[in-house]
């Protein structure tokens, strides 16, 4: 029976063989392939123990090359590690060793001579595997228990808290009619009527409750309860006070059902987003983000849904958080023309700047400073497009020439973001295109990518390889994102469509839908004197919420909710988050259990944030 014993003892005497054997191309392929297989599924605090282990590896190597008499394998290893050693600090020194007559009796290098430093190192590293063998760990994957213990604890949470919510209103109503029936879902708010706004009796609030009766059938007693309940209610929900910065306007919901009805499709549509009783969602506040002065490209959340950066069209960024408060936490500044934009996974305060002068920058939000800045190609100076992996350790670059003429020559690169340098370029079939739009699945495996072409390609990132390719649309693809379970993946394109694709299944649609001109673009923002101002489509079309039920898009208004139809002709349209003046250009859904953020971005600069609560069906 081989124990795990026996595979720690042969790693051990595989590597001391190729740094007896001075083979130094086989030591550092076999560290990598121990790193792949085994290390990089370890969590990040153990990263620091791995790289220690690497170090001493390769200083035990250079110690046996002195000690063997092998001057010339010393100075090899320094050549060929230069790049990759000189920026770290703890070899800074090293680099004297060859030219050290007797380094044996330097007080720098005197311990890793001894035999007790080199007995030391190979018992910690064989402890460290025998560990490591012993408790691999646990695939994400297997942890989904865990995780569904901590969904069920918040659903629950939230439940008491629309439990609540339902009380209060309840309460009020008692005074009505007694045979008004109070049906067991969440309350309706019916939206504030002029009669009431200029009662004596009722203080103008931001957020005051109203109904749907005159102001003059209210008792002062009844109105002053109503108060006391619309506290509780924006103390339940945590809602911070209102600064200079952010405008918050009151929950708007559709009136109550002793009105004229309404189809459902027009209730839903209603300004606020009118609440049904299939109403998936309800409005809770719309705030606005209002820093930028000029149209907006970019608007992405970060992986840990603290943090939203924004790009504008004059190259400035914005770094900003909405929770607990609205604030700017870094303003950068670009000389070149910025044209994307994407967060790091790991960690996600990185973020990764995309120019129109063939170059990327990796800056980091916390420090405020440009960590490094990657020369891409000068041949495809426009960056277009920028996925980071989710393991974080690589992104993808989609570069594109200057000529807008035709089908834009175009190249998809894969660079490590450790190393900072190329893996290696994507063959695009049939020809080399521009790549407008990338994304991830859940775990890097698959990348799909729409390209100006009208081709949707999937790639296998396993092998690095073109999994299958197809025609999308009729035109450039725009946008493209995976499914929530990830067997298809929906488009947005030239032709105003939106088609979800079977991944299984090459260049199977399983839904095509038509969706207004300005879901799709090009966006237009007319002014005074005939004055007309034109934007292509560069950020996200549209985003899912948490369960991949529900779809936000761009409008001339506001955003729109959709619930996903499968196989149905239209959209069914569910909610209208409204608030712009101007055309909404990009979108970004940040869902969390039953409550989500959605961020419109428009023409006019301006960034609303509206926050939704889930119903329950």
């Amino acid at each position: 029976m081989i124990t795990d014993t026996w595979w720690v003892d042969k790693i051990i005497d595989q590597l001391q063989q190729f740094v007896q054997s001075f083979d130094l191309f086989g030591l550092k392929e076999y560290w990598l392939y121990l790193d792949r297989r085994l290390f990089c599924r370890l969590e990040d605090v153990y990263k620091s123990t791995v790289n220690k282990l690497r170090t001493s590896l390769y200083r035990y190597y250079v110690i046996n090359t002195i000690q063997k008499g092998n001057l010339e394998k010393t100075q090899e290893f320094f050549q060929k590690q230069a790049l990759e050693l000189q920026s770290q600090a703890e070899w800074r020194d090293w680099f004297i060793l060859p030219f050290i007559p007797a380094p044996e009796q330097n007080p720098a290098f005197s311990p890793y001579f001894s035999r007790q430093w080199a007995d030391t190192f190979l018992v910690s590293l064989h402890n460290f595997l025998s560990v490591l063998f012993q408790f691999p760990p646990q695939p994400v994957l297997l942890s989904f228990d865990a995780e569904v213990q901590k969904m069920t604890i918040l659903t629950e949470e939230n439940e008491q808290l629309r439990q609540q919510l339902f009380a209060l209103q309840t309460e009020s109503r008692d005074q009505r009619d007694g045979d008004e029936m109070v049906h067991h879902k969440l309350p309706a708010y019916p939206a504030k009527s002029k009669d009431a706004a200029q009662s004596k009796d009722v203080k103008p609030l931001s957020n005051q409750l109203s109904t749907s009766e005159p102001a003059s059938s209210q008792q002062p007693t009844n109105q002053s309860r109503i108060q006391d309940h619309e506290k509780e209610r924006k103390e339940l929900f945590s809602k911070p006070p209102q600064t200079p910065e952010r405008k918050v306007e009151s929950l708007e919901v559709e009136p109550p059902s002793e009105l004229p009805s309404e189809p459902p499709e027009s209730s839903a549509a209603a300004e606020g987003g009118g609440l049904s009783a299939e109403q998936p969602f309800i409005k809770l506040s719309q705030e606005e983000y209002g820093e930028h002065h000029s149209s907006i490209m970019h608007c992405r959340v970060d992986c840990s849904g603290r943090r939203v950066a924004s790009l504008d069209v004059d190259g400035v960024i914005k770094v900003w958080s909405f929770n607990p408060i609205m604030q700017t936490k870094a303003t950068i500044m670009s000389k070149s023309p910025l044209l994307s934009l994407e967060w790091a996974t790991k960690p996600d305060r990185l973020l990764l700047l995309g120019s129109g002068v063939g170059t990327v920058r990796l800056y980091d939000t916390d420090a405020k400073k440009n960590l490094y800045e990657m020369n891409i190609d000068e041949t495809h100076p426009r960056i277009l497009s920028l996925a980071c992996s989710p393991s974080g350790s690589s992104f993808v670059c989609s570069a594109a020439a200057l000529s807008r003429s035709g089908n834009v020559s175009g190249q998809l690169l894969l660079w490590d973001t450790k190393t900072v340098k190329q893996q290696l370029q994507f063959s695009l079939e049939p020809e080399p295109v521009a790549i407008n739009c990338t994304a991830f699945n859940h775990n890097g495996n698959l990348l799909v990518t729409g390209a100006a072409d009208g081709m949707i390609r999937l790639f296998d990132m396993q092998r690095y390889e073109s999994a299958m390719s197809w025609r999308a649309h009729d035109g450039e693809v725009y946008s493209v994102e995976f499914s929530y379970d990830e067997n298809t993946v929906f488009s947005i394109g030239e032709d105003g469509k939106f088609i979800q694709w079977n991944i299984h299944r090459c260049g199977v649609k399983q839904s095509d839908q038509i969706l207004p001109q300005d879901a799709t673009g090009p966006f237009v923002l007319s002014g005074y004197s005939g004055y007309k101002q034109v934007q292509v489509p560069r950020g996200r079309l549209f985003a899912f919420d948490s369960e991949g039920q529900h779809v936000l898009t761009c409008s001339s208004s506001g955003g729109l909710i959709y619930r996903l139809t499968n196989g149905e002709p239209a959209l069914d349209r569910v909610l209208s988050l409204g608030g712009h003046k101007a055309p909404v250009v990009t979108v970004d859904w940040c869902s969390a259990v039953d409550c989500g953020t959605c961020l419109t971005a428009s023409m006019d600069g301006k960034i609303k944030l509206s926050t939704l609560l889930a119903q329950k069906s």
